[in-house]
């Protein structure tokens, strides 16, 4: 057998002094002593796990394949005892998805997709800084027996996208096909989601649409911000409708017609009513109610009982891309947001 290593897990902040043309070791493999001549974009194809022949190809038409330290093209015929490595422009762990144990919340699967309840706190995708540990490494180790689905693929696996910090559904394509067909169909806003959320203070309406264009944040770039200039950004849509009313703080239902970055959080904060405990917009402070140390300490309580945004994905209705059936999930607020709105109606109740 060839031996076979991978490299090291990368850590980002190794990387801050690097020269930009430095290449990151992906693959390292020492060739049998026994092994008879073969092209090598064949060996390597046999050897790598979701790797096309055509992958293989291109890495090494880009001089990222090595043979004994000197780059080789594809039609290179590997010989016994050939130290093989291939080397890539960025490294491996930031852009390859490494499959690991992370527990799913899995209501609905079947040989084309999957629709997954995700908990807050977890990070959808990896990034900067988060490579490890997200929704997607969890989908991953999920399909691990799946030969058809890679993760490294970017025809398969989530369709669309949900903040770290907000809870719901989410689905997942496990063929390009039905990604190609659930994508068309969140681009023709012919998907139905809803979503969950308290926000602050009373609201004026039992039910309105928010229509804006929405851009990054000219003053924070960690941030959204809603424009009427049709020319800045994208154009998005929220419907919102009045659930249940507590004073200072309102729970809402928001129906997306549009996907955009933080877009209930922005179209929410846009009409005055952020979302409670949004710590990025300004939702952690006491933007209504009392001055009393009374009402303080119930907000600080309150906080802690949720500490993040009130924002849940509670519906998700589509299309099956093979089936033609209509699809439609409804999942249960999270124990912190239930527990955060028992805890506002007893304070109503008893003021």
């Amino acid at each position: 057998m060839a031996e076979y290593t991978e490299d090291k897990t990368y850590d980002a902040e190794d990387d801050m002094e690097q020269d930009s043309n430095e290449l990151y070791e992906h693959f390292r493999f020492t060739v049998d002593k026994g092994q008879t001549p073969v092209r090598i974009d064949k060996y390597l194809t046999e050897r790598i796990v979701s790797a096309s022949r055509n992958r293989i190809q291109q890495a090494a038409d880009a001089g990222y394949v090595m043979v004994n330290d000197k780059a080789v093209k594809s039609n290179y015929k590997v010989k016994p005892c050939d130290s093989i490595v291939i080397m890539m422009d960025y490294p491996k762990y930031e852009n390859d998805i490494i499959p690991e144990d992370i527990p799913l919340n899995v209501v609905y699967e079947d040989d084309q997709l999957m629709v997954i309840n995700k908990p807050a706190g977890l990070v959808v995708h990896p990034g900067c800084g988060n490579y490890h540990g997200t929704l997607v490494n969890a989908i991953a180790w999920h399909l691990r027996e799946n030969k058809n689905y890679d993760p490294n693929d970017p025809a398969v696996g989530l369709v669309h996208r949900i903040d770290k910090d907000t809870s719901g559904l989410l689905v997942v394509a496990k063929t390009p096909d039905a990604k190609t067909n659930l994508g068309l169909q969140f681009f023709h806003k012919t998907t139905k989601r809803t979503y969950n959320a308290l926000v602050w203070g009373n609201m004026e309406q039992d039910e309105g649409t928010i229509e804006t264009n929405i851009a990054r944040n000219p003053k924070d770039r960690m941030q959204m911000a809603a424009f009427t200039d049709e020319n800045i950004g994208k154009h998005a849509i929220t419907h919102y409708k009045a659930l249940e009313r507590f004073g200072y703080v309102t729970l809402v239902e928001c129906r997306l017609e549009t996907g955009r970055t933080h877009q209930i959080r922005v179209h929410m904060k846009h009409i005055g009513h952020v979302l409670f405990n949004d710590e990025r917009y300004g939702g952690n402070e006491i933007l209504r109610g009392l001055k009393t140390n009374k009402y303080k300490q119930f907000i600080t309580n309150c906080f802690e009982i949720c500490p993040r945004q009130a924002l849940h994905a509670k519906t998700l209705g589509f299309t099956h891309p093979s089936t033609g059936k209509e699809m439609f999930f409804d999942s249960e607020l999270p124990e912190d947001m239930t527990t955060l709105l028992d805890k506002w109606r007893n304070y109503t109740s008893n003021r």
